[in-house]
């Protein structure tokens, strides 16, 4: 058996492969990088910065995102073990191609995450992490989408659709801290700290 980086429907580096083949690695990747990344917004979120922004409606108390997020990165790292598996039992070359394609969009959609916070609380970019989040909702939907037509034991479905859900809300948030403080139509502009 040639290994993932050579055979069919292999388009990433073997590594990429074996981390979700283990499924406390393909849990703790997302966990601990997400957790790691979020780990420096606790004092942005207590700062002047973050507390003189005008806040969107029907924005959560700050303490949800430290509950929320964790479940969300254990969510997508069991789907990228599901993703794996799928992979390494497929069939025909087109079954290993979409479960290559699965996996290559799980790693875009980790790197496009763990880019949001950096962009959002560390650089105060808010029109520069709406974009990241927008391109990273619609990858995470078309991860959903292809990696729900992979036959696996369960449904990956199950743990990108509250994902899905989630990016959905948070990217209004996004948008409704952009527009209220430093869109064009903003009644007040944003300070920069």
């Amino acid at each position: 058996m040639s290994s993932p980086s050579t055979s069919v429907g292999s388009a990433l580096p073997t590594i990429l492969y074996q981390i979700p083949s283990n499924v406390f690695a393909a849990v703790g990747l997302p966990l601990v990088l997400g957790l790691s990344s979020g780990y420096t917004t606790a004092s942005v979120v207590k700062g002047p910065w973050y507390k003189g922004l005008l806040t969107p409606a029907y924005a959560p108390p700050r303490q949800a995102f430290g509950i929320v997020w964790p479940i969300l990165y254990v969510g997508m790292g069991y789907a990228s073990h599901l993703i794996v598996k799928a992979h390494a039992s497929a069939l025909t070359p087109a079954a290993k191609n979409t479960a290559s394609l699965a996996l290559t969009l799980y790693y875009l959609q980790l790197a496009g995450n763990l880019t949001w916070t950096p962009l959002f609380f560390g650089l105060k970019q808010t029109g520069l992490a709406l974009v990241d989040i927008v391109a990273l909702t619609a990858t995470v939907f078309a991860l959903t989408i292809t990696a729900d037509s992979l036959p696996t034991e369960i449904s990956t479905t199950w743990f990108l659709g509250p994902y899905c859900a989630w990016l959905s809300y948070a990217t209004y948030l996004n948008a409704g801290y952009w527009f209220l403080n430093y869109s064009p139509w903003a009644a007040t502009k944003g300070k920069s700290l």
